[in-house]
């Protein structure tokens, strides 16, 4: 009998959120008000609300108590572009873009065209890559402070690949893995279908809690931390030197590996050493194109500790093999011809421009950005739930992220996350000022 009231008691709840009747930012009694009202097993009312959760429908935030979510914002919101319609102005992904791209690639398939080694990009390929594309990266990589050999790069599909490679070589279900308390959605993602457990630090300012790392560390047994020292994805910080020093201590104390994402570090204008240089024997390098070429162009790689190229190998053959020939070919020629180099300059440039236009327009909102960064965060006043905010914006045809998709700890804090790579100037001041006139109509 019990069951079945339980079960009702969901239904019933659940009914009246989608319909409307307990509307979006809705709080609901305490877990031991619900189980005096309905009758109810303290542990049992708790199960309602957990089950709820489960569903999408309601959300519990430390301290402040049980919400009825927006339920109408699309699923996976701020990690699933192609949920999103066409005429949608998006704040939510980056894909930045210079006017003469297009035209650099129609070049470099000309060039292409007219080599002579078009039936070698027909075949396979080595899984990490030909040496001589392996050595053009290496060289890349040592232009940016980090120097390695050849030998110890793998050309992958892309960053995220090159994220997926590492984990699935290097790690196992189960392991825990340290990582910010928000931190890249598709790291989220990776560890749940990989079925790794992520443990959250919290951010002391410019990056994660040393202290924070060292408890978890003696309370738990964490195999590695993946981290985004320089530039960081949503919070725009850059590491400074002693607290790298600091990460790379307890690493080595406790046998962690490093897992370093550095998509976004183009955009920092002389940064301290990547983790790589300071500490290369436990440290696994990820970046790619993506972001400071193309994102259709997808070319990632990974530098990583000898002894560890093997099995990252064997995993790049389980998933993909090895990359695209063709891109692969366009990728390394733009990295000797000088290309890349001038694209992450005037990325750099056009990136400090979008966030001075969003400065201007966001002024008085509480904003959390780098200055050269394709993205800011915007934390929101304690009253204001970001969903609704989101959903508010979305029926301007308008995209933006909530801290959802970036949190890995119980507290998810009411922000939005600002893209601003993916418009025109001009529809991307126009996306700002109607965030601006949301955000204050919510909040006056």
């Amino acid at each position: 009998m019990a069951q079945a009231r339980y079960k009702l008691l969901v239904d019933a709840l659940a009914a009246d959120i989608r319909s409307g009747r307990l509307p979006p930012g809705t709080r609901l009694p305490t877990h031991r008000q619900l189980a005096v009202r309905e009758r109810l097993a303290l542990v049992t009312a708790t199960r309602v609300y957990a089950e709820l959760g489960a569903m999408g429908l309601v959300s519990g935030e430390t301290g402040r108590g049980t919400f009825v979510r927006e339920t109408s914002l699309p699923p996976g919101l701020g990690i699933d572009q192609h949920t999103l319609a066409s005429d949608l102005a998006d704040l939510s992904f980056n894909y930045p873009s210079l006017p003469d791209q297009a035209e650099l690639l129609r070049n470099a398939l000309r060039q292409l065209a007219s080599s002579g080694d078009l039936d070698s990009l027909l075949r396979y390929q080595p899984h990490g890559g030909r040496q001589h594309e392996r050595e053009t990266v290496a060289r890349h990589l040592a232009s940016r402070g980090l120097a390695v050999e050849g030998e110890q790069i793998l050309i992958v599909n892309g960053a995220q690949h090159g994220l997926a490679a590492t984990v699935m070589a290097l790690l196992r279900p189960g392991d825990v893995v340290a990582v910010d308390a928000l931190t890249y959605p598709g790291f989220k993602v990776l560890a749940n279908t990989l079925h790794l457990e992520l443990a959250p630090i919290p951010n002391a300012g410019d990056g994660p809690d040393p202290k924070a790392l060292a408890r978890l560390c003696k309370n738990r047994k964490v195999r590695a931390v993946y981290t985004m020292p320089t530039l960081h994805n949503p919070l725009g910080w850059v590491m400074n030197a002693e607290r790298r020093h600091e990460l790379i201590a307890l690493a080595r104390r406790h046998g962690l590996l490093i897992i370093e994402d550095a998509a976004y570090a183009f955009l920092a204008d002389d940064p301290p050493p990547p983790l790589a240089a300071l500490a290369p024997e436990t440290t696994v390098y990820v970046s790619g194109l993506s972001k400071s070429v193309a994102t259709g162009l997808r070319v990632g790689f990974i530098a990583a500790p000898a002894q560890w190229v093997p099995p990252i190998e064997r995993a790049i053959r389980s998933t993909t093999w090895n990359t695209a020939a063709v891109m692969t070919s366009i990728a390394c020629g733009w990295i000797d011809d000088g290309t890349v180099t001038r694209l992450e300059v005037e990325k750099r440039r056009d990136a400090r421009v979008r966030q001075t236009m969003a400065a201007e327009i966001l002024d008085g909102l509480r904003r959390v950005a780098h200055p050269a960064s394709y993205f800011l965060w915007l934390p929101l006043d304690e009253e204001v739930r970001a969903d609704r905010i989101a959903m508010a914006l979305m029926r301007e045809r308008i995209a933006v992220s909530t801290a959802e998709p970036f949190s890995t700890s119980e507290h998810v804090p009411h922000a939005l996350r600002l893209a601003l790579g993916s418009l025109d100037l001009d529809t991307l001041r126009q996306a700002l000022e109607k965030v601006r006139q949301v955000i204050g109509a919510y909040t006056y």
